[in-house]
């Protein structure tokens, strides 16, 4: 096979494999590995140093050449070579940052649910030091929160910025070497004579106090100087576990913006321009399929459009809805379908977020506020439970099915044009979730 289709079925491999580790083992010892080539049943996967390919071989590989195996419907057997085919057998650069070349700001396909963070991270990008600084973004995992550190990072480099990205554990790995080495003066001059300053998953900071110590003295020193500092976080910097207010406070000082789940219609442009970018022959009506199937995040859009095309060739079949709906069949028996939440957490979680009190949420009172409240509970209990209009009336103080209609409809419509709602709809959901 072509190093093209290798790829194509190491990114679905590591689709499936960030569902088998956790997420600390899949970013030290997997993110950032390539597939090299896959003939005669051996597959050859690229890793960065000996140590990565140590651990592998070690570790997973087992659990690698099953998930190889089942892609590939026949015995896979895998090798771990050190580099990888841009960078050669050993990388030169290891001082340089290592921006990954497709996140750029062309290719990223932007929506409702991602437009302000992406226009912030293009402001940061013309302007550094000089607006939103610091830019902190958050969500979830696999939104395009690494996708726009990176695409700041190329903007940044062609403008002959001095920039630095890390991620947290690399930071925090550097901070504990340097304090065992001696070496923290060169820790300091290389953190604190940058340009710009980017910093992934900062969330991992929380409960490590000497990292938080020297991150918030850096952050200190770039800000004076105004130089640019860009973090994401999987949470916004008030639920960040574990770090002092100081911190918390200077995270806060710029822009906070998050990133959401994107919706059907932009989660088909992405689907689009992959398939432009790698040149596959696919039809709109397969797209549109697996735009419907796969609504948590971008990473798992991205690679269920891999394994349909793997699958495919693998298979030698012609790409439709019927074969993805095969390729995609093991993933969707991996979800378990989530349990109802009870219809009182849903009441109590949307008055907290709100402030106001459950009597009031369950009462009379007409006041904009009160009467928002009240609408977007209703809408969760249609989304969340299995009750039906009469029992959420119920729920809600004897209210009729046809009040419970209206409100579902109406913040249904009102979440596609207000991102503020959206944002506060979304936070409540995933509050909730987190509850159960």
């Amino acid at each position: 096979m072509s190093v093209r289709s290798a790829q194509q079925i190491w990114e679905t491999a590591l689709g499936e494999l960030q569902i088998e580790v956790n997420r600390s083992n899949y970013r030290t010892w997997l993110r950032g590995t390539v597939g090299l080539s896959f003939y005669n049943g051996d597959f050859v996967v690229g890793v960065p140093n000996a140590f990565v390919a140590e651990y592998l071989e070690k570790n997973l590989r087992s659990l690698i050449e099953k998930v190889l195996t089942g892609l590939a419907q026949s015995k896979v057997k895998v090798d771990f070579h050190i580099g990888t085919r841009e960078e050669g057998p050993k990388s030169q650069h290891k001082n340089l940052p290592l921006f990954n070349p497709k996140y750029t700001f062309d290719s990223f396909i932007v929506g409702k649910s991602n437009e302000m963070a992406h226009a912030a991270a293009l402001k940061v990008a013309e302007q550094p030091g000089q607006t939103y600084n610091p830019l902190f973004i958050h969500g979830p995992a696999g939104l395009g929160k690494t996708h726009l550190l990176h695409a700041i990072g190329h903007a940044a480099m062609a403008n002959g910025l001095n920039t630095l990205y890390v991620s947290a554990e690399q930071f925090t790995n550097e901070v504990v070497s340097a304090i065992r080495d001696g070496r923290t003066e060169e820790f300091r001059k290389k953190y604190r004579s940058v340009d710009m300053l980017l910093v992934d998953d900062i969330q991992f900071f929380g409960g490590k106090e000497r990292t938080r110590e020297n991150f918030f003295h850096t952050f200190n020193d770039l800000y004076a100087a105004n130089r640019q500092i860009t973090v994401t976080s999987d949470c916004p910097p008030r639920e960040i576990p574990q770090i002092r207010a100081q911190l918390r406070s200077r995270l806060e000082w710029g822009l906070v913006t998050d990133l959401l789940p994107p919706d059907f219609e932009t989660r088909l442009a992405i689907l689009q321009a992959k398939a432009a970018h790698d040149r596959i022959d696919i039809t709109p009506d397969v797209l549109e399929f697996i735009a419907l199937q796969i609504k948590e995040n971008i990473r798992a859009l991205e690679g269920s459009l891999n394994r349909v095309v793997a699958y495919s060739k693998l298979l030698r079949t012609m790409v439709t809805p019927e074969s993805a709906a095969r390729a995609l069949e093991d993933i969707a028996s991996k979800k378990p379908e989530p349990a109802p939440l009870p219809p009182a957490l849903i009441a109590e979680a949307t008055a907290t977020s709100f402030q106001i009190t459950l009597s009031d949420l369950k009462g009379r009172k007409r006041d904009e506020a009160t009467v928002l409240a009240r609408q977007v509970t209703m809408y969760l209990m249609r989304q969340e439970t299995d009750c039906s209009l009469s029992r959420i009336g119920q729920e809600l103080g004897g209210r009729s099915p046809a009040t419970i209609s209206y409100a579902y409809e109406k913040i249904a419509n009102s979440i596609n044009n207000d991102p503020h709602l959206r944002r506060q709809v979304f936070n409540i959901q995933q509050k909730l979730h987190a509850a159960i």
